[in-house]
C-alpha cells in the first residue's frame, strides 16, 4: 500500500473508531481518536501535493477538534474561530485554484438563492434561542461557512460542493443543540459524521479537480517529449 494511500485508510479507520466510540457513549474513545484525523486527512492532502490553503484549512479544522473537547465557553469560542479560519483558508483556494465554471450559471444562481435562504431561516430561526454572548458570533460564523459551502460548489464541482453542504449540516446540528432545541439520539454522533465526510470530500474534491487539470497538461508534455 503506497504512502498516500495509507494515510487515507488510516484515517477512515481512526474515523470509523471516534464514531464508534460516540455511539457507545465512550468519551475516552472519542477524546482519543477525535484530535488524530485532520492531521492524517492534511498528511494525505500533502502528500497529494495539495495547494497550502487546503492543508492550512485541515489543521485549523483539527485545532477546532481539539479546542471543541472542552465544553467551557472561552475554549468554545476559541475552537470556532479556529473553525473560521479554515473556512478563509477554504475561500482562499476556491478563489486562486477553483475553476470560474465548474458549475452552470443557471445552478449557481440556484445554489445562490438556497444558500441565502438557508442562512437567513437558520439565523433568525436560532437567534431567540441562543445564549446571549453566542449571538453575534454565531451569526457571523454562519455567514463565512455558508460562503465557504457556496464556494466550494461554485469552484470545484460536485464532490467539493457536497463536502461544504455537510459541513454547514454538522456545524447546524451543533447551533440547534447550543440552542436547546431537540436532538436525535446519539447527537455527537451525526455532527461527527457529517463532519469528517465533509471534510473527505473538500479535501479529495479538490485533489480530484487539479488533477483532472493536470493531466491535459501532462498529456501535452508528454506528447512533445516524443
Amino acid at each position: 500500500m503506497s504512502g498516500p494511500r495509507a494515510l487515507l485508510v488510516a484515517f477512515g479507520l481512526v474515523g470509523a473508531v471516534d464514531l464508534a466510540a460516540l455511539a457507545v457513549g465512550s468519551d475516552a474513545g472519542h477524546m482519543v481518536a477525535k484530535p488524530l484525523s485532520m492531521p492524517l486527512l492534511a498528511a494525505w492532502a500533502a502528500a497529494h501535493r495539495a495547494p497550502r490553503p487546503l492543508v492550512a484549512a485541515l489543521l485549523f479544522g483539527w485545532g477546532g477538534d481539539v479546542l471543541l473537547l472542552s465544553g467551557a465557553e472561552p475554549a468554545f469560542l476559541a475552537g470556532m474561530a479556529s473553525f473560521a479560519a479554515g473556512h478563509v483558508c477554504y475561500l482562499l483556494l476556491f478563489r486562486t485554484h477553483g475553476s470560474r465554471y465548474a458549475v452552470p450559471y443557471a445552478r449557481a444562481a440556484a445554489l445562490a438563492i438556497g444558500y441565502v435562504t438557508v442562512l437567513g431561516a437558520t439565523v433568525v430561526l436560532l437567534w431567540p434561542d441562543l445564549p446571549a454572548g453566542l449571538r453575534l458570533p454565531v451569526a457571523a460564523y454562519s455567514l463565512l461557512l455558508t460562503a465557504m459551502a457556496y464556494r466550494s460548489a461554485l469552484r470545484l464541482g460536485l464532490f467539493a460542493g457536497a463536502g461544504g453542504a455537510l459541513f454547514l449540516l454538522s456545524d447546524t446540528l451543533i447551533a440547534t443543540d447550543l440552542a436547546g432545541w431537540p436532538q436525535p439520539p446519539a447527537p455527537g454522533l451525526w455532527v461527527m459524521l457529517t463532519y469528517l465526510v465533509a471534510q473527505a470530500l473538500l479535501a479529495c474534491g479538490t485533489v480530484a479537480a487539479l488533477n483532472a487539470r493536470r493531466a491535459p497538461a501532462v498529456t501535452y508534455g508528454e506528447m512533445r517529449a516524443v
